[in-house]
Protein backbone atom coordinates (compact mmCIF):
# COMPACT_ATOMS: atom_id res chain seq x y z
CA UNK A 1 0.00 0.00 0.00
CA UNK A 2 1.37 3.28 -0.75
CA UNK A 3 1.02 5.12 2.32
CA UNK A 4 1.98 8.86 3.18
CA UNK A 5 2.76 9.94 7.08
CA UNK A 6 2.14 12.98 8.69
CA UNK A 7 4.96 13.50 11.18
CA UNK A 8 6.99 10.76 9.91
CA UNK A 9 10.30 12.37 11.78
CA UNK A 10 8.87 12.02 14.56
CA UNK A 11 9.40 9.54 18.06
CA UNK A 12 6.13 7.62 17.14
CA UNK A 13 6.15 8.33 13.12
CA UNK A 14 9.61 7.46 12.93
CA UNK A 15 9.05 4.05 13.98
CA UNK A 16 6.41 3.84 12.28
CA UNK A 17 7.75 4.29 9.00
CA UNK A 18 10.45 1.35 9.74
CA UNK A 19 7.22 -0.78 10.57
CA UNK A 20 5.68 0.13 6.88
CA UNK A 21 8.65 -0.61 4.66
CA UNK A 22 9.63 -3.93 7.19
CA UNK A 23 5.47 -5.13 5.90
CA UNK A 24 6.55 -4.19 2.11
CA UNK A 25 4.69 -1.01 2.06
CA UNK A 26 5.63 2.15 0.16
CA UNK A 27 6.66 5.41 2.39
CA UNK A 28 6.21 8.88 2.23
CA UNK A 29 5.93 11.73 4.90
CA UNK A 30 5.85 15.13 5.49
CA UNK A 31 7.43 16.61 8.69
CA UNK A 32 7.90 19.89 10.43
CA UNK A 33 11.57 19.28 11.34
CA UNK A 34 14.11 17.10 10.45
CA UNK A 35 15.07 13.69 11.46
CA UNK A 36 18.21 14.21 14.13
CA UNK A 37 21.87 13.84 12.89
CA UNK A 38 22.64 10.22 15.02
CA UNK A 39 19.09 8.58 13.15
CA UNK A 40 19.73 6.61 10.47
CA UNK A 41 16.71 7.70 8.47
CA UNK A 42 15.54 5.26 6.13
CA UNK A 43 15.96 5.96 2.43
CA UNK A 44 13.62 4.47 0.86
CA UNK A 45 10.97 7.06 2.77
CA UNK A 46 10.55 10.40 0.20
CA UNK A 47 10.53 12.53 3.21
CA UNK A 48 8.97 16.43 3.07
CA UNK A 49 10.10 19.31 5.91
CA UNK A 50 7.45 21.37 5.93
CA UNK A 51 4.96 22.63 8.72
CA UNK A 52 1.31 21.31 7.46
CA UNK A 53 -0.25 23.80 9.15
CA UNK A 54 1.58 26.49 6.84
CA UNK A 55 1.18 24.89 3.65
CA UNK A 56 -1.64 25.46 0.96
CA UNK A 57 -4.47 23.12 0.39
CA UNK A 58 -2.91 22.37 -2.77
CA UNK A 59 0.54 21.46 -1.40
CA UNK A 60 -0.86 19.37 1.14
CA UNK A 61 -3.25 17.64 -1.90
CA UNK A 62 -0.54 16.94 -3.78
CA UNK A 63 1.28 15.17 -1.14
CA UNK A 64 -1.55 12.92 -0.89
CA UNK A 65 -2.25 12.11 -4.55
CA UNK A 66 -1.56 8.35 -5.12
CA UNK A 67 -1.63 7.63 -1.49
CA UNK A 68 -4.18 4.41 -0.41
CA UNK A 69 -3.09 4.80 3.59
CA UNK A 70 -2.82 7.31 5.79
CA UNK A 71 -1.43 7.83 9.32
CA UNK A 72 -1.74 10.69 10.46
CA UNK A 73 0.79 10.96 13.82
CA UNK A 74 1.12 14.04 14.16
CA UNK A 75 -1.11 17.15 16.47
CA UNK A 76 -0.77 18.36 20.49
CA UNK A 77 -0.36 16.80 23.35
CA UNK A 78 -0.86 17.47 26.81
CA UNK A 79 2.96 18.59 27.69
CA UNK A 80 2.54 22.08 25.79
CA UNK A 81 0.74 24.71 28.30
CA UNK A 82 -0.28 27.02 26.07
CA UNK A 83 -1.89 30.44 26.79
CA UNK A 84 -5.25 31.03 28.29
CA UNK A 85 -7.81 29.93 27.37
CA UNK A 86 -5.92 26.47 26.45
CA UNK A 87 -9.19 25.10 24.31
CA UNK A 88 -8.75 26.97 21.44
CA UNK A 89 -4.96 25.81 21.38
CA UNK A 90 -5.91 22.32 21.58
CA UNK A 91 -9.19 22.29 19.00
CA UNK A 92 -6.75 24.00 16.23
CA UNK A 93 -4.19 21.17 16.93
CA UNK A 94 -6.11 18.70 17.24
CA UNK A 95 -9.62 18.99 15.49
CA UNK A 96 -9.05 21.38 13.03
CA UNK A 97 -5.80 19.92 11.37
CA UNK A 98 -7.84 16.15 11.63
CA UNK A 99 -10.88 17.58 9.91
CA UNK A 100 -8.73 19.13 7.11
CA UNK A 101 -6.19 16.27 6.76
CA UNK A 102 -9.42 13.94 6.21
CA UNK A 103 -11.12 16.18 3.77
CA UNK A 104 -8.03 16.10 1.73
CA UNK A 105 -7.33 12.75 1.69
CA UNK A 106 -10.75 12.10 0.56
CA UNK A 107 -10.47 14.35 -1.90
CA UNK A 108 -7.20 12.53 -2.95
CA UNK A 109 -8.56 9.12 -3.04
CA UNK A 110 -6.94 8.03 0.11
CA UNK A 111 -8.98 4.61 1.34
CA UNK A 112 -7.83 4.02 4.75
CA UNK A 113 -6.35 5.97 7.89
CA UNK A 114 -5.15 5.68 11.34
CA UNK A 115 -4.88 8.56 13.96
CA UNK A 116 -2.77 8.32 16.39
CA UNK A 117 -5.31 9.63 19.28
CA UNK A 118 -4.83 9.53 23.79
CA UNK A 119 -5.15 6.48 26.37
CA UNK A 120 -7.69 9.25 27.70
CA UNK A 121 -10.52 9.02 25.39
CA UNK A 122 -10.75 5.53 26.83
CA UNK A 123 -10.77 6.85 30.27
CA UNK A 124 -13.10 9.25 29.40
CA UNK A 125 -15.26 6.32 28.51
CA UNK A 126 -14.37 4.08 30.88
CA UNK A 127 -15.61 6.56 33.78
CA UNK A 128 -18.21 8.95 32.49
CA UNK A 129 -18.85 9.82 35.89
CA UNK A 130 -15.35 12.08 35.99
CA UNK A 131 -16.59 14.01 32.92
CA UNK A 132 -12.88 14.05 31.92
CA UNK A 133 -13.75 15.56 28.52
CA UNK A 134 -15.72 18.54 29.89
CA UNK A 135 -13.31 18.92 32.67
CA UNK A 136 -10.34 19.07 30.60
CA UNK A 137 -9.50 21.28 27.30
CA UNK A 138 -6.87 18.42 25.91
CA UNK A 139 -9.26 15.49 26.60
CA UNK A 140 -12.06 17.70 25.01
CA UNK A 141 -10.07 18.05 21.85
CA UNK A 142 -8.99 14.58 21.36
CA UNK A 143 -12.70 13.27 21.96
CA UNK A 144 -13.62 16.02 19.72
CA UNK A 145 -10.93 15.01 16.88
CA UNK A 146 -11.93 11.28 16.88
CA UNK A 147 -15.91 12.42 15.98
CA UNK A 148 -14.64 15.17 13.53
CA UNK A 149 -12.27 12.54 11.81
CA UNK A 150 -15.56 10.01 11.41
CA UNK A 151 -17.59 12.67 10.11
CA UNK A 152 -15.62 14.11 7.49
CA UNK A 153 -14.31 10.49 6.13
CA UNK A 154 -18.11 9.01 6.25
CA UNK A 155 -18.55 5.72 4.36
CA UNK A 156 -16.10 6.57 1.33
CA UNK A 157 -12.88 6.48 4.09
CA UNK A 158 -11.84 4.12 6.51
CA UNK A 159 -10.71 5.56 9.73
CA UNK A 160 -9.66 3.94 12.79
CA UNK A 161 -7.87 5.65 16.12
CA UNK A 162 -5.38 3.99 18.30
CA UNK A 163 -5.86 4.54 22.22
CA UNK A 164 -1.79 5.73 23.11
CA UNK A 165 -0.97 5.48 27.00
CA UNK A 166 2.62 6.27 28.17
CA UNK A 167 4.72 5.37 25.55
CA UNK A 168 8.65 3.90 26.21
CA UNK A 169 11.66 3.37 23.88
CA UNK A 170 14.43 5.07 22.19
CA UNK A 171 14.94 7.73 19.08
CA UNK A 172 18.92 8.16 18.56
CA UNK A 173 19.54 12.21 18.96
CA UNK A 174 16.42 12.75 20.92
CA UNK A 175 16.22 12.95 24.26
CA UNK A 176 13.13 10.93 26.05
CA UNK A 177 10.41 12.32 27.51
CA UNK A 178 10.98 10.50 30.69
CA UNK A 179 14.19 12.12 31.34
CA UNK A 180 13.01 14.33 34.45
CA UNK A 181 11.42 11.01 36.16
CA UNK A 182 15.38 9.30 35.41
CA UNK A 183 17.24 12.31 36.55
CA UNK A 184 14.74 12.29 39.89
CA UNK A 185 15.51 8.77 40.09
CA UNK A 186 19.17 9.42 40.09
CA UNK A 187 18.77 11.64 42.47
CA UNK A 188 20.58 11.76 46.19
CA UNK A 189 17.30 11.33 47.47
CA UNK A 190 17.55 8.18 49.37
CA UNK A 191 13.32 7.94 48.93
CA UNK A 192 11.06 8.09 45.49
CA UNK A 193 7.86 10.11 46.29
CA UNK A 194 5.36 9.43 43.77
CA UNK A 195 1.55 9.26 43.54
CA UNK A 196 -0.81 6.24 44.29
CA UNK A 197 -2.45 4.23 41.27
CA UNK A 198 -1.19 2.99 37.76
CA UNK A 199 -1.20 3.11 34.57
CA UNK A 200 -1.08 1.15 30.89
CA UNK A 201 2.44 1.64 29.45
CA UNK A 202 3.58 0.66 25.68
CA UNK A 203 6.81 0.44 23.90
CA UNK A 204 6.74 2.49 20.83
CA UNK A 205 7.49 -0.91 18.76
CA UNK A 206 4.45 -1.84 19.68
CA UNK A 207 2.97 1.48 18.65
CA UNK A 208 3.96 0.72 15.28
CA UNK A 209 3.15 -2.92 14.86
CA UNK A 210 -0.70 -1.47 15.82
CA UNK A 211 -0.20 1.23 13.66
CA UNK A 212 0.50 -0.81 10.33
CA UNK A 213 -1.67 -3.60 11.81
CA UNK A 214 -4.76 -0.82 11.91
CA UNK A 215 -3.98 0.63 8.60
CA UNK A 216 -3.77 -2.93 6.82
CA UNK A 217 -7.40 -4.21 8.74
CA UNK A 218 -9.04 -1.49 10.99
CA UNK A 219 -12.40 -1.66 11.29
CA UNK A 220 -13.97 1.77 10.33
CA UNK A 221 -14.38 4.00 13.24
CA UNK A 222 -12.92 2.00 16.48
CA UNK A 223 -10.98 3.49 19.02
CA UNK A 224 -8.01 0.72 19.65
CA UNK A 225 -6.89 0.40 23.02
CA UNK A 226 -2.81 -0.20 22.63
CA UNK A 227 -1.09 -1.32 25.59
CA UNK A 228 2.10 -3.75 26.46
CA UNK A 229 1.55 -3.95 30.51
CA UNK A 230 -0.42 -2.59 32.89
CA UNK A 231 1.54 -1.51 36.13
CA UNK A 232 1.40 0.09 38.95
CA UNK A 233 2.94 3.44 39.82
CA UNK A 234 5.40 1.36 42.48
CA UNK A 235 5.84 -1.41 39.88
CA UNK A 236 6.91 1.09 37.44
CA UNK A 237 9.00 2.93 40.03
CA UNK A 238 10.95 -0.52 40.71
CA UNK A 239 11.62 -1.28 37.66
CA UNK A 240 13.20 1.54 36.33
CA UNK A 241 15.30 1.60 39.36
CA UNK A 242 16.17 -1.55 38.69
CA UNK A 243 18.07 -0.43 35.49
CA UNK A 244 19.63 2.82 37.11
CA UNK A 245 20.96 0.44 39.57
CA UNK A 246 19.33 3.08 42.34
CA UNK A 247 17.01 0.82 44.33
CA UNK A 248 15.11 3.25 46.99
CA UNK A 249 12.35 3.07 49.10
CA UNK A 250 9.22 4.25 46.90
CA UNK A 251 6.81 6.32 48.90
CA UNK A 252 3.01 6.48 47.95
CA UNK A 253 1.40 10.27 48.30
CA UNK A 254 -1.85 10.90 49.82
CA UNK A 255 -4.05 12.10 47.72
CA UNK A 256 -4.84 15.30 49.35
CA UNK A 257 -1.07 16.47 49.29
CA UNK A 258 -0.77 15.37 45.51
CA UNK A 259 -3.75 17.29 45.11
CA UNK A 260 -2.12 21.00 47.21
CA UNK A 261 0.63 19.89 44.65
CA UNK A 262 -1.21 20.14 41.71
CA UNK A 263 -3.03 23.52 43.08
CA UNK A 264 0.25 24.61 43.04
CA UNK A 265 1.37 24.41 39.69
CA UNK A 266 -1.89 25.64 38.45
CA UNK A 267 -1.34 28.99 40.84
CA UNK A 268 2.38 29.16 38.21
CA UNK A 269 0.65 28.70 35.29
CA UNK A 270 -2.53 30.96 35.89
CA UNK A 271 0.74 33.81 37.20
CA UNK A 272 1.92 33.29 33.56
CA UNK A 273 -1.08 33.49 32.23
CA UNK A 274 -1.30 29.70 30.84
CA UNK A 275 -3.41 26.85 31.16
CA UNK A 276 -2.72 23.16 30.55
CA UNK A 277 -4.94 20.67 28.87
CA UNK A 278 -5.45 18.88 31.62
CA UNK A 279 -7.12 20.53 34.71
CA UNK A 280 -4.36 19.39 37.26
CA UNK A 281 -6.91 19.37 40.55
CA UNK A 282 -9.51 17.31 39.25
CA UNK A 283 -6.90 14.90 37.51
CA UNK A 284 -5.58 13.75 40.49
CA UNK A 285 -8.54 11.22 40.42
CA UNK A 286 -7.38 9.65 36.94
CA UNK A 287 -3.63 9.77 37.96
CA UNK A 288 -4.36 8.03 41.40
CA UNK A 289 -6.31 5.62 39.54
CA UNK A 290 -5.29 2.20 37.78
CA UNK A 291 -5.65 3.82 34.04
CA UNK A 292 -5.68 0.22 32.73
CA UNK A 293 -6.36 -0.94 29.29
CA UNK A 294 -7.43 -4.13 27.72
CA UNK A 295 -4.46 -5.89 26.92
CA UNK A 296 -5.69 -8.63 24.74
CA UNK A 297 -8.15 -7.86 21.81
CA UNK A 298 -6.14 -5.42 19.67
CA UNK A 299 -3.40 -7.50 19.11
CA UNK A 300 -5.80 -10.17 17.91
CA UNK A 301 -7.53 -8.15 15.80
CA UNK A 302 -5.02 -5.63 14.66
CA UNK A 303 -2.64 -9.12 14.30
CA UNK A 304 0.66 -8.30 16.00
CA UNK A 305 2.18 -9.39 19.15
CA UNK A 306 3.10 -7.76 22.11
CA UNK A 307 6.32 -6.04 22.40
CA UNK A 308 8.97 -6.55 25.33
CA UNK A 309 8.26 -3.38 27.12
CA UNK A 310 11.52 -3.96 29.60
CA UNK A 311 13.55 -3.78 26.82
CA UNK A 312 11.52 -0.37 25.93
CA UNK A 313 12.32 0.85 29.90
CA UNK A 314 16.40 -0.06 29.06
CA UNK A 315 16.36 1.72 25.40
CA UNK A 316 15.02 4.88 27.63
CA UNK A 317 17.09 4.41 29.55
CA UNK A 318 20.05 3.85 27.60
CA UNK A 319 19.69 7.15 25.05
CA UNK A 320 19.11 8.84 28.54
CA UNK A 321 22.73 8.02 29.18
CA UNK A 322 24.26 8.76 25.94
CA UNK A 323 22.87 12.27 25.45
CA UNK A 324 23.07 12.97 29.28
CA UNK A 325 26.87 11.93 29.02
CA UNK A 326 26.80 14.53 25.55
CA UNK A 327 25.36 17.52 27.48
CA UNK A 328 27.57 17.36 30.06
CA UNK A 329 30.89 17.34 28.27
CA UNK A 330 30.18 20.27 26.49
CA UNK A 331 28.95 22.30 29.43
CA UNK A 332 32.59 21.23 30.36
CA UNK A 333 33.85 22.45 26.87
CA UNK A 334 32.12 25.83 27.56
CA UNK A 335 33.24 26.22 30.51
CA UNK A 336 37.01 25.34 29.89
CA UNK A 337 36.91 27.87 27.32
Amino acid sequence: MKTFIIGGTGFLGYYTCLELLRRGHEVSTLAHMSPPDELDFPQEVKLDIADMNKISDEALLAHLQGAEGLIFAAGVDDRVVPKAPAYPFFYAGNVSTTERIMRLAKQAGVKRAVIFSSYFVACDRMWPELKLSETHPYIKSRVEQIEAAKRVAGDELTVSFLALPYIFGAMPGRMPLWAPLLGYLESALPWVFYPAGGSAMVGVKEVARAAVGALERGERGKLYHIASENLGWTDFLTRFGHILHKHKKIITLPNWLVKFGASLVVLYHKLQGREAGLDLVPYVQVQTRNAFLNLDDAPKELDYEHCDLQEAFEATVEVYRVLKEKTTKKNKMKMDR
